[in-house]
């Protein structure tokens, strides 16, 4: 008889939940994760009056997923029940790997969360990330808006500050600020449409479990199963030889800066570190392989928070940037400082 042990478990279904005030772009979102090139066969989207909200059928239908209506109203506080209930069916009905929850604007993500802690629904499901979808034009009047438009937002896993341009360009950086001392635990993305990439989104993990702290720079490294370790790279260690820096700098005209940096000389750790640290809040995406004196590590930096991990590709550094209208060449000059002894 073989031993219970040889048995995998099945894992959780992986929940995911979009929150956010009304017209925030919580739809918008949806419909954006439909349209990605990721295989989301094994989802089940839950949505409120979903003949009301545009979802287009087809993208369901390309996607493999299924889709489950509260037409009863609200997913909040008053209709814990029905979600536990719908919840339940769906596991019993799809078995699904993920689900995503289009909360109601006047919905408390904690209220969805408790529904998860009834024994049979902990067995099978856990929540994966919270997401709130901020509307810029919201921010200014938010002292008007309650104890629930805080409570979404710091609850938040990944808060996408939307729409910012309706408001002035000059305002977006300290509204970004202002953000991240009202959320200090919670990733931090400006979006136009709700346009972020992927792997942002799915990469965001819960507080509790990837242990993220207030201070924006948190050591974590560790392996990385599955983790893609090559990101925008073929393998190859590329063109240049030792000492040689390859740099790129492109904007586009919604403000949206995306660059790079590439040496093979080994940076100074602690120097990268202050350079980490005080990166402006503007710039919310940072990846790639870095390689210090002694040892190379994969940096994951999204939207205020660092991720480390054990890298095994090229020891070189490799890095690629996206921000806000971030000054490109001078982040750049800033991180070719570090390159040298440690």
């Amino acid at each position: 008889m073989q031993k219970s042990s040889e048995y995998p478990q099945k894992e959780k279904t992986k929940v995911i939940i979009l929150a956010g005030f009304l017209g925030a772009g919580k739809t918008t979102l949806l419909q954006r994760i439909l349209s990605w090139e990721t295989d989301l066969s094994g989802t089940v989207v839950i949505v409120n009056e979903f003949g009301a909200v545009g979802i287009d059928g087809s993208l369901l239908a390309d996607a493999g997923s299924e889709v489950v209506e509260l037409t009863s109203g609200c997913v909040c506080c008053s209709l814990q029940v029905d979600l536990n209930l719908t919840l339940k069916k769906i596991r019993q009905q799809f078995s699904p790997s993920r689900i995503i929850i289009e909360a109601t604007g006047v919905a408390d993500p904690r209220a969805i969360v408790d529904v998860f802690q009834d024994a049979e629904l902990q067995e099978h499901m856990a929540v994966d990330k919270i997401i709130t979808v901020l509307d810029a034009d919201f921010w200014e009047v938010r002292e008007c808006l309650g104890t629930l438009f805080f409570s979404q937002l710091r609850d938040a896993d990944l808060i996408l500050l939307n729409k910012i341009d309706t408001v002035d360009h000059d305002r977006v950086p300290l509204i970004l600020k202002e953000l991240h001392e009202t959320a200090p635990d919670s990733q931090v993305i400006p979006t136009i449409q709700c346009r972020v990439d992927p792997e942002s989104l799915w990469t965001v993990g819960r507080r509790k479990d990837i242990g993220l702290k207030p201070d924006r720079f948190f050591q974590i490294v560790t392996s990385a199963p599955g983790h893609d370790r090559r990101p925008g790279h073929s393998g190859a260690t590329g063109p240049g030889s030792v000492g040689t820096t390859r740099e790129a700098v492109a904007e586009e005209k919604s403000h949206y800066v995306a660059f790079s940096f590439s040496n093979s000389t080994p940076l100074d750790e602690n120097c990268f570190k202050r350079f980490a640290e005080k990166l402006p809040w503007e710039l919310f995406r940072m990846k790639g392989p870095v390689r210090f004196h002694d040892r190379t590590v994969l940096v994951n930096y999204v939207g205020g928070k660092f991720g480390w991990a054990d890298w095994s590709g090229a020891e070189e550094t490799r890095l690629a940037f996206v921000g806000w209208k971030v000054d490109g060449q001078e982040t750049i000059g800033k991180l070719r400082n570090c390159i040298g002894p440690s």
